[in-house]
């Protein structure tokens, strides 16, 4: 992967020394945070950079330590986190909540906070209203919502307000119940239609376009033909930029992976694993021992 380029070494916790190889990752900045200039000027020196989601401080800050620059806290949190089936019960309650966590969390990283189904699709009012509190309650410093022309009027006025946006198109989860789970943009007209949505969510403001489920050829013009970065998710390897769930590509989430997720872990396993001796430990009366006791 191409690093952006760097003269520093990123922050790290207190207690945490920076592995070799997160010295000089991604934006170079270890006295601020990643913004979303950084970004856009990456996209024009053709460097690549990788964003992962996250809904919790802990993990946020394994993330942060990292050097990822950008973390998103994805309405995904439905599926993998909050135990719903899909991403549509997701209220702004709850990604607020969490969004705020995983600010807490970091110290460095661009934290992102996904606009949940409900919250904007009745139009720029609502929209900067939800943006609105995901900033000031939870300290994000962009936001992320769904759709090309439909959300251009909400995109504008967010961007007018000072309020970052990152764009979603492709399959876009909310509008599962319509679309469902497929590939977007085979066809010369969706591809067309695609291809204007990019560009439109650019002429108002965006900062960024997520990519979901797209043909990479259709991604790579994409991504050709903005002058912001796109953030690939099963999109191919042209996009400026890759984002996966981090439970996917760590090996939390049971079952089978859709093609574009590589896991980079096993650690359901490994957590399986240890729950199971820390129980027979207890049972078997080996846990605690003297090292583990006060008297």
């Amino acid at each position: 992967m191409t690093q952006f380029s760097a003269a520093h070494t990123p922050a790290v916790p207190d207690g945490h020394q920076a592995t070799d190889s997160s010295k000089a990752l991604y934006g170079g900045k270890s006295n601020r945070r990643v913004t979303v200039r950084d970004l856009i000027a990456a996209k024009e020196r053709g460097e690549k950079w990788p964003m992962l989601t996250a809904y919790d401080a802990m993990t946020a800050s394994v993330f942060d330590e990292a050097g990822v620059p950008v973390l998103l806290v994805g309405d995904s949190m439905g599926n993998c986190h909050l135990g719903y089936d899909t991403t549509v019960p997701v209220t702004l309650d709850e990604m607020t909540m969490l969004s705020a966590a995983v600010v807490r969390g970091t110290s460095r990283a661009l934290v992102v906070g996904d606009l949940p189904f409900g919250s904007y699709q009745e139009g720029p009012v609502q929209a900067l209203r939800s943006a609105t509190r995901l900033v000031k309650e939870a300290g994000v410093g962009a936001v992320k919502l769904e759709g090309g022309e439909r959300s251009l009027a909400q995109t504008e006025l967010l961007v007018q307000s000072g309020i970052p946006v990152m764009s979603h198109l492709g399959l876009t989860p909310q509008s599962v119940n319509t679309m469902g789970y497929r590939v977007q943009g085979r066809g010369d007209e969706d591809a067309h239609r695609l291809l204007r949505d990019a560009k439109a969510a650019q002429d108002a403001g965006a900062f960024a376009l997520v990519l979901e489920l797209v043909p990479a050829e259709l991604a790579a013009e994409v991504s050709r033909s903005l002058h912001i970065p796109t953030v690939g998710i099963g999109a191919g390897p042209d996009c400026d930029a890759q984002v996966l769930v981090y439970t996917d590509m760590m090996g939390l989430t049971p079952g089978k992976m859709p093609r574009f997720v590589k896991q980079y872990a096993d650690l359901r396993a490994q957590m399986v694993s240890a729950a199971r001796e820390f129980s027979e430990e207890v049972v078997g009366g080996t846990f605690p021992r003297e090292e583990h006791t006060f008297h």
